[in-house]
């Protein structure tokens, strides 16, 4: 069963999912890899994004082919540029990004990058990618050149993931961008997830279990971490699993 089918089945049922987000520059090396891969294996983690808005030192075929030979679950790739689609993984995020007026990154690079990933044969996510925020400016917004929707303004987010899907976007993610000083807010997660009906991720700026909960209880089907999970590779005990989450209902609702 492909990626997406997945995703969308755990949407239905109501079960929600955790990635790490890896950025190939910022990874353990040698011993602390394994280490790190052993720690990602007996966390709740339940899938892996490999990617990153700016890449030097690592190769991501590289890391996906380690990761293949250390790590069990799914490995997908959220890539920052057309460079860094490479085979190895389950699947790949075809990011449009529909909360800016950057046209390389609404078409450009993905003409650019379309047949190569073609070739791959990887599950291909047609994905509405949403900044969102008000600074400081996160390295997502500069590099890609876009300004983030603003946290007060709901409705703008709302109204770009009701066109992203009816464009045919086939899942939302909104994102605070790496290492953002707030996170997107549960009003705002909540909002969208009342006006879309695909799958919803979300991601940026989220450092702690309750965090996490928030995301998921406002309608987030998938949270990624990334920044929090590099800054304490050896400390995951803190993240919450999904499978022991269950949204909590308000009495009044039920009651209607």
């Amino acid at each position: 069963m492909s990626w997406l089918y997945d995703l969308q089945n755990d949407q239905r049922s109501g079960r929600k999912r955790l990635a790490a987000l890896l950025d190939p520059d910022d990874l353990p090396t040698g011993r602390d890899w394994t280490r790190f891969m052993d720690g990602l294996n007996a966390s709740p983690i339940t899938d892996i994004f490999v990617g990153g808005s700016l890449l030097n030192a690592r190769n991501v075929k590289d890391v996906l082919q380690s990761l293949r030979s250390h790590y069990d679950g799914r490995v997908t790739l959220f890539p920052g540029s057309p460079e860094q689609v490479t085979p190895g993984a389950d699947a790949v995020l075809f990011l449009s990004l529909i909360s800016g007026r950057n046209p390389d990154l609404l078409i450009g690079r993905h003409v650019e990058s379309g047949i190569r990933i073609r070739k791959t044969g990887m599950d291909v996510i047609p994905t509405g990618y949403m900044l969102i925020g008000d600074g400081p400016l996160t390295t997502a917004a500069f590099m890609s050149n876009s300004l983030p929707i603003p946290t007060a303004k709901k409705e703008i987010a709302v109204a770009t993931a009701v066109a992203g899907e009816m464009l045919g976007l086939s899942a939302m993610f909104l994102d605070a961008g790496s290492g953002a000083q707030r996170c997107v807010s549960p009003s705002t997660i909540q909002a969208v997830r009342d006006a879309v009906e695909c799958p919803m991720i979300v991601g940026g700026g989220i450092d702690d279990a309750a965090g996490i909960r928030a995301a998921w209880q406002a309608g987030a089907d998938l949270v990624v971490v990334g920044h929090a999970i590099e800054s304490r590779p050896f400390q995951l005990d803190w993240l919450p699993h999904p499978e022991s989450f269950v949204v909590q209902t308000n009495p009044a609702e039920e009651r209607l």
